[in-house]
């Protein structure tokens, strides 16, 4: 991983996505839609779950990095519902994969892989006129006792890797 991300550090922003075989029409879909907006996806890193999906992904032109031994958990197919075994394999995914490319020195970019672009996001993070930051996370909406008492959605978050976001 430290290699490719080397290969990949003319970008100041990494785009982490993570995706299992049975989401693979939604990354399909980002990259389709990412290069029809004219988007580059240079910085884009796939952590697929599966072969399947790795060898789609890099048939796709977009960068991969798959290590069976820490995605063996998560199964081929998509989550029946919300909060399903294989609903929370990919929450581990999601979260190995946001862990490595920060522990690395690696700002990031983290989006769900049913999230398309309108506009590049990373203007936005990259603007000066922001206040200064360590993780930016969008509001999930649920007021659940469960998500108290921030309401973070993990969905599309934006992370700058110093020591508190490497502890965090």
């Amino acid at each position: 991983l430290k290699e490719l991300l080397e290969r990949m550090s003319n970008q100041n922003t990494i785009v982490v996505v993570t995706c299992n075989f049975g989401q693979s029409e939604l990354l399909m879909n980002f990259a389709c839609s990412a290069r029809a907006r004219g988007f580059d996806l240079q910085n884009v890193l796939i952590f697929p779950t599966d072969l399947e999906t790795k060898e789609l992904a890099d048939g796709m032109g977009l960068s991969t990095f798959y290590e069976e031994k820490l995605m063996a958990s998560v199964p081929k197919h998509a989550a029946g519902v919300y909060g399903d075994s294989t609903f929370t394999s990919a929450m581990f995914a999601k979260v190995l994969c946001v862990q490595l490319v920060n522990e690395l020195g690696y700002d990031l970019l983290f989006q769900d892989v049913d999230v398309v672009w309108y506009k590049n996001p990373l203007d936005f993070f990259h603007d000066k006129a922001l206040p200064k930051f360590d993780l930016y996370f969008q509001d999930d909406g649920s007021r659940q006792e469960r998500y108290a008492p921030y309401s973070a959605n993990s969905g599309f978050y934006y992370v700058r890797s110093n020591e508190r976001t490497q502890h965090f």
